[in-house]
C-alpha cells in the first residue's frame, strides 16, 4: 500500500511590515503584508499578492495569486478570489492568462463572497455571499449574484 504525500500548511518567503499578525493554522507564501495586517486561521494567501496596511482577512480566506488588496480594508470570513476564469473549459496553467484583482483602500467584503478578476474602487462595501463580477467604480453598497449597487454611501 503506498503512502501519501503530505504537505503541511506553512508561511514562508513572504515579506512583511511591523506589527503583523497570523493566527496559525495558515498557508501563506510569497506575498507581501504591510504592516500592522491581521491574517485570521485557515487562511491561504498565495503568491504575487500585496495586503496593504491594517487590514484584516478574517478566516477561511482564500486569496489566490495576482491580488492586490488596498489599505484599511476588511475581508470577512471564507471570502474566495478567483482568478482563473476556465475559459477553456478546464484550468488554465499558464499564469499569464490569469485575472489580476485590484481591491482599493477603505473596502469591505462581507462573509462569504466570491470576488472574480476585477477591480473595486475605495469606499466600497461588499455584501455577504455576494459575487463580484464587473469592476466596481462607484463608492456604494453592492450585493447578490452578480452584485449591484444598493445605496451610494457618503
Amino acid at each position: 500500500m503506498a503512502s501519501p504525500r503530505v504537505l503541511k500548511a506553512q508561511i514562508r518567503d513572504i515579506m512583511c511590515g511591523d506589527n503583523v499578525t497570523i493566527v496559525e493554522p495558515a498557508n501563506i507564501y510569497g506575498c507581501e503584508l504591510k504592516q500592522d495586517v491581521f491574517v485570521g486561521p485557515f487562511v491561504e494567501i498565495q503568491k504575487n499578492t500585496v495586503v496593504g496596511e491594517r487590514t484584516k482577512i478574517q478566516s477561511h480566506t482564500f486569496v489566490c495569486e495576482y491580488v492586490y488588496i488596498g489599505s484599511d480594508c476588511f475581508i470577512g470570513h471564507g471570502v474566495m478570489f478567483a482568478n482563473d476564469l476556465f475559459k477553456h473549459g478546464r484550468p488554465d496553467p499558464n499564469p499569464d492568462n490569469w485575472g489580476r484583482t485590484v481591491i482599493n483602500n477603505d473596502v469591505t467584503i462581507g462573509s462569504n463572497a466570491t470576488i472574480l478578476p476585477v477591480t473595486i474602487c475605495s469606499g466600497v462595501v461588499i455584501g455577504a455571499g455576494s459575487v463580484v463580477t464587473k469592476d466596481i467604480t462607484k463608492k456604494g453598497v453592492y450585493a447578490g449574484n452578480p452584485a449591484k449597487k444598493l445605496r451610494d454611501l457618503p
